[in-house]
């Protein structure tokens, strides 16, 4: 991609809520990544002409000429497009509810990505995800996707084996909001930081956290307020990660350290580490998804239909997503070859030296014209390897469910989940799940 060049972008799903906040961090960075149109496509026009029609009037106040339009229609959405960002959510929040409810009722955690829910969420999402490469690579054959859609684990394997010559890119804003954190903890901005990070997605630890440019180490004094504090900070870094039940994972994150007092923790590693702790502070009647949508739904489609209501968004109903400023860093690193550094879910092939060469890791990488290279981390201990070889098969045998219709293998994957005790309880959980997910899974037998 030459310089001058202005880029055409879809957002696949685009009635979901992160996408006002997107487009408007798009607009505040075209000075370094110039748009020509942003469109938005959904499979539910209804839920997606919401935000559409208040973004239609977005982007005739705040940038009258980038093109923007909306549609349902694959073709129109994906024809010369040079990015897909891509974050849907096959079966909406509805959906979400049952991933979280079923497990409770077995006395298994309920989550988004990790253990029963995120399976349950992984089976459903490849389905979509392949459905959208396919158009991508129909209409605009040298489009890129930036794939922020959960479970991105399950779907990169998925990507992995079933479309194994796409160009999509797996990545998560997760490792970029602690990132925000320990900056603000050493009194740094998030590119002062030199960081080195190896694990899966949702499941991984930073080794290393420098300064970029004096080399100064600082590993020490976040080991140090990690170990009191967690990740909590007297400043609320970002908006997305600061609703009650994150302020306490946010916190559990010391305990994490106890275990593992050597290297910093991804947060999402207490649903591994400490899941009965999980359950016991969960309500069955009120998981993560009832306050989604008490709290962020509510917020994003109110504004959606004021700004519609009054004919002008001048009163600052959506927000910049400044915590998504990752994806344009991704985008523009593919389209000006910059070989900016950033966590990308790649193929291992040889990163960690002592893990499988076909295992879907999360690591630095390298990012230029040709897409991520990642760089190698070296051998890492056996208490983390142990931890990721167990939850990269599970991964593995959700794929291999979903593309040989295996009941067989998908009992298997929820028995060998940390998050669950036992076959029994695992052949329970799915027996459930299958009832509740028969519109959106292949057949099992």
């Amino acid at each position: 991609m030459t310089e001058g060049k202005k880029f055409n972008i879809v957002i696949a799903g685009g009635g979901s809520t992160y996408t006002p906040g997107i487009v408007k961090m798009m607009l505040e960075h075209q000075d370094s990544f110039p748009l020509s149109s942003i469109t938005l496509y959904d499979n539910d026009g209804e839920r997606q002409a919401v935000l559409g029609e208040a973004l239609a009037i977005v982007m005739r106040e705040d940038a009258p000429n980038v093109a923007f339009s909306y549609t349902t229609d694959p073709g129109e959405a994906f024809t010369n497009k040079d990015f897909c960002m891509a974050h849907i959510r096959v079966g909406k929040y509805g959906m979400r509810k049952l991933d979280e409810r079923i497990p409770l009722k077995y006395g298994v955690l309920g989550q988004e990505t990790c253990g029963p829910g995120g399976i349950a969420y992984g089976m459903r999402s490849i389905t979509g995800m392949l459905e959208i490469i396919d158009y991508m690579e129909r209409y605009s054959p040298e489009c890129w996707m930036l794939n922020y859609s959960n479970p991105a684990a399950i779907v990169a394997e998925a990507c992995r084996v079933l479309r194994p010559t796409s160009r999509v890119i797996n990545i998560c804003d997760m490792p970029v909001g602690t990132r925000r954190r320990m900056a603000y903890i050493v009194g740094k901005d998030y590119d002062d930081l030199d960081v080195r990070y190896f694990g899966l997605n949702h499941f991984g630890w930073w080794t290393s956290v420098k300064d970029v440019r004096t080399g100064e180490d600082y590993m020490p004094r976040l080991l140090e307020y990690v170990g009191e504090n967690g990740y909590l900070t007297q400043k609320a870094i970002d908006t997305q990660h600061m609703d009650a039940s994150w302020i306490a994972t946010h916190k559990k994150a010391a305990d994490l350290l106890k275990l593992d007092p050597q290297f910093l923790p991804n947060t999402y590693l207490k649903y591994y580490l400490y899941p009965d702790y999980v359950v016991e502070h969960s309500d069955p009647d009120h998981t993560r998804a009832d306050e989604v949508i008490e709290g962020r739904e509510k917020e994003v489609f109110g504004a959606a239909r004021e700004i519609v209501r009054k004919g002008t968004a001048t009163g600052g109903e959506f927000t910049v997503d400044n915590h998504a400023s990752f994806i344009v860093s991704l985008a523009r690193a593919i389209a000006y070859n910059t070989h900016e550094i950033m966590l990308c879910i790649v193929e291992n092939n040889g990163a960690i030296a002592n893990f499988d060469d076909d295992a879907m890791v999360e690591v630095p990488c390298v990012v230029g014209m040709n897409g991520p290279e990642a760089m190698c981390q070296g051998k890492i201990p056996t208490f983390e390897r142990g931890m990721m070889q167990e939850q990269v098969a599970v991964e593995k045998l959700v794929v291999e469910a979903y593309t040989e219709g295996s009941y067989l293998k998908l009992w298997q994957a929820l028995t060998l989940s940390k998050t669950v005790p036992s076959a029994g309880v695992a052949k329970l959980i799915l027996d459930d799940l299958i009832e509740a997910n028969k519109a959106y899974w292949p057949e099992l037998k």
